[in-house]
């Protein structure tokens, strides 16, 4: 299947947040409260000439999606990408073509399309600034086969919902790094 084809089996931003289970809360908290800065107007007329489509692969219970789609939202909004989503687990034959380090199915992953159907460029799971945040997070987790492993796992990730939530500095980050990815 070619990527025209995958965005047409996609669901629209509205369905997506919709459909959720988990995170829309956050995820419409970040998406009402970020916008984008009115001095990169110029980048966004530059990249609404290109006529952009994404697919975002992505579940609604991962944290980084719920903080990295709804800065992506105004991205797209401000440079007129229409976006569809995919879920990752539904969709592994996609997935597995946009590997993290060749292994991981980490998300979310969006795929950026020309108009001719090609792929132009792939953004996620995270900005680097976030994976700094999150390595040294996990460093701090006792060792796999501590019996408080599980425990003390639970409430580092409760930790990072949170922090991806309020910490405004990690939405700036993911943006420039959106940002950099399609200048």
């Amino acid at each position: 299947m070619n990527l025209d084809e995958w965005f047409q089996r996609g669901m629209t931003a509205q369905e997506y947040v919709d459909s959720m289970n988990h995170n829309q809360e956050n995820l419409i908290y970040i998406y009402e409260h970020f916008s984008v800065p009115r001095e990169d107007y110029p980048i966004f007329e530059a990249i609404q000439k290109r006529d952009l489509r994404a697919i975002i692969l992505t579940e609604d219970w991962c944290g980084d999606a719920m903080l990295n789609i709804p800065i992506y939202l105004r991205f797209a909004e401000a440079s007129h990408i229409q976006t569809h989503f995919l879920l990752r687990d539904e969709n592994p034959e996609l997935m597995d073509q946009y590997l993290t380090n060749g292994t991981a199915r980490s998300i979310p992953k969006i795929i950026f399309i020309a108009p001719n159907g090609e792929e132009i460029g792939t953004w996620g799971p995270r900005a680097p600034e976030l994976q700094q945040f999150l390595d040294e997070s996990m460093d701090n987790l006792p060792d796999k086969e501590s019996p408080i492993f599980e425990e003390k796992r639970r409430e580092m990730l409760t930790f990072i919902t949170k922090a991806y939530r309020d910490h405004r500095n990690f939405w700036d980050h993911v943006y420039e790094d959106m940002k950099k990815t399609l200048s």
